[in-house]
């Protein structure tokens, strides 16, 4: 992800906070009808993207170790797993589909908004503890998975990344709140 800017770590805060207060409004707002609406521009209902954008959230703490490992390793290491992990596209894609539909039947609204807030709450623990050293060291990724993935990413880049695959999803909901 090629940063306009520098990075800010407070900024980063900002959007988990913004992230989690417009979760939590728009779980309160939603009836089961609105939940069960389509979603514009994909084949889930307004339900299932909730789950999908909160499992961006959850795929960057399960990453966490694995940035860590891989950023400490010669660069050829991480792009060689993101290709094996571009090869597999089709079946990442079917996955990445049918998991929020399944998902949905063991998590509901409330336990979405409990989920997110654990994960946000450890992103923000583990950002605190990242030394700028550690921010600053990175891996390839596969960039077939996700538009907001680049080829090389690094931790901090990794902490901004699920905003931005939120921010994206938001503007797919079919339910009557906007930000």
């Amino acid at each position: 992800m090629a940063q306009d800017h520098p990075w800010d770590r407070q900024a980063v805060h900002d959007e988990l906070d913004r992230v989690q207060a417009d979760f939590r409004r728009l779980l309160a707002q939603a009836t089961p009808a609105t939940l069960a609406l389509r979603t514009n521009g994909t084949k889930w209902t307004n339900e299932q993207l909730l789950f999908h954008m909160l499992f961006g959230y959850m795929i960057v703490r399960a990453l966490l170790p694995l940035v860590a490992a891989f950023g400490r390793l010669p660069g050829g290491a991480s792009r060689a797993y993101a290709g094996l992990l571009d090869a597999a596209t089709r079946p990442f894609d079917l996955i990445n589909y049918l998991g929020p539909c399944g998902a949905v039947h063991v998590y509901g609204a409330r336990r979405m908004e409990a989920k997110l807030n654990r994960v946000l709450a450890a992103l923000h623990r583990s950002l605190d503890a990242a030394a700028p050293e550690d921010l600053a060291r990175g891996m390839h990724y596969p960039v077939r998975w996700d538009p907001f993935f680049t080829g090389y990413m690094t931790l901090a880049d990794l902490y901004h990344y699920p905003t931005l695959h939120y921010d994206f999803h938001r503007r797919q909901l079919t339910l009557t709140t906007r930000a």
